[in-house]
């Protein structure tokens, strides 16, 4: 256990900014006693509910604002241990060679290991049959510790579904990093959404900053008084089917940041469907209309957004891949669509419920 004890220049502070930007100096120092050097403000955060992180012996809030000679006690579990391999977790392999490994991840499923969950995630079930990857990553997150994100160039969260790739080597793990860093990916998504964006084939562009809450527990679009770290974000659309209150999507994002669609639609009012973070009380209410809310409410366990398609370059060759939505995602289409009498699809008139095809 490690100790700090606060002089009157650091009282006023809140804890977790006052630990953020200490581990920070101590990684510009290289004395990386109490913290590694890619400790986040969030993972702090959760140190400090959790009770590892202790004032005068107490627990706190991460906004308790410190007092000249509280004493700091700093107990941070080590992730040093080795990542478990699954074999019982069964994956839809849609291509791999010596390279790369595409998988269509089914919504429920993490991507890598964390602190609530060490398991049951993809990263585990991709050891069991490809052991070598548990070398492929970036080095400054192995440094003193085991990295739980071996081979994972780019993630989706747990609730959405569809295409993700790992590198089998790290030159393919460095050469696909650059790609999604310089934008060479081209990554589409569906997306089920609350309200009408307009007819079929319009489209548009959602160029928001994003930063992280003060809570650390989500997004949000920053503004003039956002103090957490702003990141540029842009997102482009095409409405592919639309009704009264619901619009299915085409989405392309230009940039990669955390949340990133579900924030950008949420902020012009259109959240996605089944989100329980970013959602509001009009896209609620909205919900609630007509025989297309009733499914939506009593069928969307989840986020309605699939990871559909993802084209790359890679050593001269070019790899596209595309999975259809799963299950879910397709019957609360059909119950949404089918639901309204005034559906409107891409390339058409007005058309009859039982003329849809998807």
């Amino acid at each position: 256990m490690d100790k700090i004890i606060i002089d009157k220049n650091k009282a006023g502070i809140r804890i977790d900014k006052f630990l953020s930007s200490f581990a920070k100096d101590l990684a510009d120092k290289k004395e990386g006693v109490f913290f590694n050097d890619k400790i986040t403000r969030g993972q702090i955060i959760r140190n400090i509910k959790s009770g590892n992180i202790l004032v005068n012996n107490k627990t706190v809030k991460p906004s308790y604002s410190l007092k000249e000679n509280d004493e700091l006690e700093i107990n941070l579990e080590e992730n040093n241990s080795e990542i478990i391999s699954n074999k019982e977790i069964k994956l839809e392999v849609i291509f791999q060679d010596e390279n790369i490994i595409v998988v269509n991840k089914p919504a429920g499923l993490q991507v890598h290991p964390d602190q609530h969950e060490k398991n049951n995630t993809l990263v585990n079930a991709l050891v069991a049959s490809w052991p070598e990857i548990k070398n492929v990553g970036d080095p400054s997150t192995n440094s003193g510790q085991v990295n739980m994100r071996p081979g994972i160039v780019h993630r989706l969260d747990k609730d959405t579904s569809g295409i993700i790739v790992a590198a089998r080597n790290q030159k393919t793990f460095e050469e696909l990093k650059k790609r999604f860093k310089t934008r060479q990916m081209k990554k589409i998504y569906w997306a089920i959404v609350f309200g009408n964006l307009g007819k079929p084939g319009s489209s548009g562009v959602i160029d928001k900053p994003l930063a992280r809450a003060s809570s650390y527990r989500k997004q949000v679009v920053a503004g003039r008084k956002t103090q957490t770290k702003v990141r540029t974000a842009v997102t482009e659309y095409k409405v592919l089917k639309s009704g009264e209150n619901f619009s299915l999507l085409e989405v392309s994002p230009k940039t990669g940041r955390t949340h990133q669609i579900r924030v950008h639609l949420f902020s012009v009012g259109h959240p996605i469907v089944g989100d329980k973070i970013y959602i509001n009380k009009e896209a609620k209410k909205q919900g609630s209309k007509g025989s297309a809310g009733n499914a939506m409410r009593s069928s969307a366990a989840r986020q309605m957004l699939h990871a559909k398609s993802l084209e790359f370059e890679l050593e001269g060759k070019r790899y596209a891949f595309i999975t259809e939505p799963p299950r879910d995602f397709q019957e609360i289409l059909a119950s949404l669509l089918h639901g309204n009498d005034n559906v409107l699809v891409a390339g058409s008139r007005n058309v009859r419920p039982n003329q849809l095809r998807y």
